[in-house]
């Protein structure tokens, strides 16, 4: 994977229960996950379901000791979700990538720029 290696840790927009469509979300976040192969940025998602199919405590922890990663970027409806979540995430980030920057995102599509706000962008 390129350098600088960033991690985006965000729900899966197609497994968040609720009467809602999913897809301008999903849509976003590809238009943001693009912008980092335009620049050359290595980039991994880790995407996790609210609808109960996935320990997220496990599937976050297992992205953040991957490897090493010089940024995660935190999305959005994490942030805005339950507080307990978020923390947890947080303090995974803390323990497991101590030494990455944690950037925060305003909309799927800015997650690049959420990150070159702490990286060295080629």
């Amino acid at each position: 994977m390129p350098t600088p290696r960033v991690l985006v840790i965000g729900l899966d927009p197609y497994r968040v229960p609720g009467p809602w469509d999913p897809k301008p979300a999903a849509d976003g976040i590809q238009v943001g996950m693009d912008r980092f192969a335009e620049r050359g940025v290595g980039v991994r998602a880790c995407l996790f379901g609210l609808d109960g199919s996935d320990d997220i405590l496990a599937v976050v922890t297992a992205a953040l000791t991957a490897q090493s990663w010089e940024c995660v970027v935190v999305g959005g409806a994490v942030r805005r979700g339950e507080e307990e979540l978020f923390e947890q995430v947080i303090n995974l980030i803390r323990r497991h990538a101590p030494d990455a920057a944690i950037a925060f995102n305003t909309r799927p599509d800015t997650t690049f720029e959420a990150a070159a706000r702490w990286i060295d962008v080629p």
